[in-house]
């Protein structure tokens, strides 16, 4: 006699209906007039100096009145810095010396960071908490040993010797970030392009540097920056070489020991900061290019 079994029963689940759903999804109105006034106020503490900056280089009056609006609006001081200030020089200067720093130590610290995180090699590790430390030492510490080093290679004075420097500073960052990316990259992408026929050197530009893209971007942006508005260096590196001051150091000049010319300095803050924006509006497309660049074979 067989045992017959009887099917189980179907559980019958009741799904949430749109009214539920919606009751959930909603957001109180006063939670986000809330937020609205706090994204909005983090705005004016954030662009209001931004906005400051260029009333005051615009107004005639800068320094004798303060108004919200320029009583008399004016391009003399984008004029005067330019022009008598010397400001073309230093931007041509600090143009020079951002993209060198910006050239050389990517490319060095893309090197390293392959060889730390591909290869193995005695003191590794050791090597990597030497960088780790670099990065923990104030930069005042380091100003008379890079000023030694400087003069060592005789370079006092000139715009290579401030390369150097700031190529030192950017390195550690640099390693430490882009060991990460490279890192992150699978082996088995680099060994394909190895049995596909594809060379160490066709390897590293077509797989690997398109995946370490952001990273770079990263770097970059580092290395142009404290290049770009960095002071205590240039000034004890450059001394009294005024045709190889950067605009930090040009920046000084409108200083006065009684008074100052403000309308002048804010016209130069503002032509300092569009180089900035310009370059990071140059780079910032590869942060999101480079994630997904150069693992598809073509």
């Amino acid at each position: 006699m067989s045992a017959t079994r009887t099917p189980p029963r179907a559980v019958s689940r009741t799904l949430p209906g749109p009214q539920v759903l919606r009751r959930g999804g909603r957001r109180s109105p006063l939670r986000q007039l809330g937020k609205g006034v706090l994204v909005a106020l983090l705005l004016v503490f954030t662009l209001f100096p931004v906005y400051w900056m260029l009333n005051s280089s615009l107004d005639a009056q800068a320094g004798h009145t303060s108004s919200f609006w320029p009583a008399e609006p004016t391009l003399e001081h984008y004029v005067f810095v330019l022009t008598e200030g010397g400001f073309g020089t230093f931007l041509r200067n600090s143009l020079l010396v951002a993209l060198g720093t910006v050239v050389v130590s990517s490319a060095l610290a893309l090197l390293a960071s392959v060889a730390v995180a591909r290869f193995r090699f005695r003191m590794r590790t050791q090597i990597l908490m030497l960088v780790l430390i670099v990065q923990m030492v104030p930069l005042e510490a380091l100003v008379i040993p890079l000023f030694v080093q400087v003069r060592d290679l005789q370079l006092l004075e000139t715009l290579t010797g401030l390369i150097v420097v700031y190529v030192a500073l950017a390195l550690p960052f640099g390693i430490w970030m882009l060991r990460g990316f490279v890192a992150a990259v699978p082996v088995e992408l680099e060994e394909a392009a190895y049995l596909d026929g594809a060379s160490w050197g066709r390897m590293f530009w077509s797989v690997l540097l398109p995946l370490v893209a952001p990273g770079l971007v990263a770097t970059s942006i580092f290395g142009f920056i404290t290049a770009w508005n960095e002071f205590i260096f240039a000034m004890t590196m450059l001394g009294g070489a005024t045709e190889n001051y950067t605009v930090a150091i040009g920046l000084r000049s409108f200083f006065g020991v009684h008074s100052n010319d403000w309308g002048a300095i804010m016209a130069a803050s503002t032509v300092i900061t569009v180089p900035v924006m310009i370059f990071f509006i140059l780079v910032q497309r590869r942060l999101a290019s480079g994630l997904t660049a150069g693992a598809v074979k073509e």
